[in-house]
């Protein structure tokens, strides 16, 4: 790196959010520096199951974004230059014994491409693995399925190839033109923040309130094994949504590290990836403190017998619980753009749902970035997105 260089763009974070929007805003010529903490991350991005809901559009800005986003990753591997496991799967939606089947699928009608009823008899042809007596039906839809990780990765890759600069480096302090890390200080014009549960925290040290929350996640990863899950498993009554809604009511509640907004629920869930390996999941839980200790062994009992009772064979694999922070808002958008009062300070963060929106909009912020008018991108810029901003004691407007 240059000594006293000034980049164009800063991007703090190297999940799948930054790596996509570092290279977008490189092949758009701007100088731009990724700084990813970890050299082995083990951030969402590493533990995601690689769904991607481009049927699961409601409005129609999310519709064309899942739109936009199926035709992107169907090309994504050849422009990246690298296999991201782009496949398409059947998702299993499963509904519990207790629930009626008919009720659960008029839930899903207000979706662009609503999935279809299964019997439980059907539902068990298409995925041999389920225990029958647990369920009452089952919803099905096409579904996307990335790598995740090496998708960030092949990201990154491409990145680097077109010019763009990447560290290893914590930022400690976020600066008016740049970016204090354990390393050194760089310069920049923007700074741009993509590092998801970290986010509010990273902000907050420098004094800017951002209503930008996260959930500690708990998966089961396993080796690669022989045994064959022929769809992506969860639930059709998933309850992280409402967890989520749920725990932003009071925003003041996130302002202490020690509190817990709501109890901790499990969606139980399943994903076999290309290489045999499969993540059972998950545990998601409302902790305000991003460093809270989580009690491993109670969760991966509980995370083991929920799914177990889906999918018993699937139990008691030898496998390993892992745990990460998901960011989510408090309106089921991302938030995106200059946080007001901070003109050179951005967020592109809150993709906790869908994922699959990421690689259409890190392109249209990056033409947006050099210029261009984005409908899309003025409708969710955080000045714009009121339910994202607050007032403070001092009557001042600032992202919160």
């Amino acid at each position: 790196m240059a000594e006293g260089k000034t980049y164009d763009w800063i991007v703090v974070g190297g999940g799948i959010t930054g790596a996509a929007l570092s290279y977008e805003l490189a092949k758009k010529g701007f100088a731009v520096l990724l700084l990813e903490q970890y050299a082995k991350p083990q951030n969402a991005t590493r533990y995601s199951y690689g769904g991607l809901a481009y049927w699961s559009g409601t409005t129609p800005l999310t519709r064309q974004l899942c739109q936009e986003a199926i035709a992107r990753y169907q090309i994504l591997s050849q422009e990246l230059d690298a296999d991201i496991q782009f496949r398409e799967l059947d998702l299993l939606l499963t509904i519990s014994a207790d629930s009626d089947p008919k009720a659960t699928a008029s839930s899903y009608t207000r979706f662009a491409i609503p999935p279809r009823l299964l019997n439980v008899q059907e539902a068990c042809e298409l995925e041999p693995l389920l225990n029958q007596e647990a369920i009452s039906g089952a919803l099905t839809v096409k579904h996307g399925h990335i790598h995740p990780e090496k998708t960030a990765q092949a990201y990154i890759q491409a990145f680097l190839r077109a010019g763009g600069e990447m560290q290893i480096d914590q930022v400690l302090q976020l600066l008016q033109n740049g970016v204090k890390t354990t390393a050194k200080t760089y310069h920049s014009a923007n700074i741009i923040i993509c590092a998801g549960g970290l986010s509010r925290q990273l902000l907050k040290s420098s004094g800017i309130s951002i209503k930008l929350y996260f959930t500690h996640a708990e998966i089961i990863e396993t080796p690669p094994i022989d045994l064959c899950l022929r769809t992506l498993i969860m639930p059709a009554n998933l309850q992280r949504f409402q967890l989520e809604a749920e725990s932003t009511k009071v925003d003041e509640l996130w302002n202490e590290s020690g509190n817990q907004p709501v109890p901790p629920i499990l969606d139980a869930g399943a994903i076999q990836f290309q290489d045999g390996s499969l993540r059972l999941g998950q545990i998601s839980r409302v902790l305000t403190d991003p460093h809270a200790q989580v009690n491993s062994e109670e969760s991966e009992i509980w995370l083991r017998k929920s799914v177990g009772k889906i999918l018993p064979a699937l139990e008691n694999l030898s496998g390993t619980w892992h745990h990460c922070l998901v960011a989510f808002s408090s309106n089921g958008l991302p938030l995106i753009g200059a946080i007001p009062g901070f003109d050179s300070l951005h967020i592109f963060s809150g993709f906790s749902n869908p994922l699959v929106i990421i690689p259409p909009l890190a392109k249209r912020f990056a033409n947006f970035a050099a210029g261009k008018e984005d409908e899309i991108i003025t409708q969710l810029l955080l000045k714009n997105n009121s339910s994202n901003l607050s007032t403070d004691s001092q009557g001042a407007i600032i992202g919160t």
